[in-house]
């Protein structure tokens, strides 16, 4: 079942990629979780669908201050919040996104009852057609996979998986899937006509030199 009526961008966040992260507790910290908020709330004033919030390093805590920040200067994007099911609820953002080695998503949506389909989505990133099958089993949402192209975030993932597999992991289910790794506008169009519902990525939206013109030109191949 389609998530939204175009194809979704999603902003990848990671504070670490907008310069050196100081000692946590002091004032420059902050200022680097403000840099964050910033960049999202860019993203999303240019077009950007998604937002996932993706600060492993970072505790409860400070954690669910930076979600909650995000939701309020970055809407109407949709926030999720990687792995941390209990900030993404109590932030009341709009999902949570579990990584390879996060919660089992059988699991989160016991926790989640009978919460309304859609309000809240469980999302899974996949690096198999195996792994997207028992998350679609599992009652998974949507799937990020990849890394469909060489990126330097995904190396510890092995080769890129192209555009062939892409294609066969996006036939082979029946809930959307986002392709990530390399994502740029030179490139998102395979990743669509494969069959991918969108495209997730980290530099493509988190660098603020040309990215007006980045959004524009993926909504112009995107659709």
């Amino acid at each position: 079942m389609p998530l939204e009526t175009k194809p979704v961008l999603c902003y990848v966040t990671d504070r670490r990629a907008l310069g050196p992260q100081p000692p946590a507790g002091t004032g420059a910290a902050a200022a680097a979780a403000a840099a964050l908020v910033e960049a999202a709330a860019r993203a999303a004033s240019l077009g950007v669908d998604w937002i996932q919030v993706r600060e492993k390093d970072l505790h409860g805590g400070p954690l669910l201050k930076l979600v909650s920040d995000v939701q309020k200067r970055a809407g109407p994007a949709r926030i999720l919040v990687n792995d941390r099911l209990d900030v993404a609820l109590a932030a009341g953002a709009g999902g949570v996104h579990l990584g390879g080695e996060g919660l089992p998503v059988a699991a989160v949506r016991a926790s989640l009852g009978k919460r309304d389909a859609g309000s809240f989505l469980v999302g899974k990133s996949c690096h198999s057609l195996g792994e997207a099958r028992a998350a679609q089993t599992a009652g998974a949402d949507y799937i990020f996979f990849g890394p469909v192209f060489a990126t330097p975030s995904k190396l510890a993932y092995g080769a890129p998986q192209g555009i062939d597999r892409l294609a066969g992991v996006c036939r082979a289910l029946t809930i959307p899937v986002v392709a990530i790794g390399g994502i740029s506008p030179d490139n998102a169009a395979e990743c669509l006509a494969a069959g991918a519902q969108g495209v997730a990525a980290i530099r493509c939206f988190q660098q603020s030199d040309g990215l007006a013109a980045r959004i524009a030109r993926l909504r112009a191949v995107c659709g």
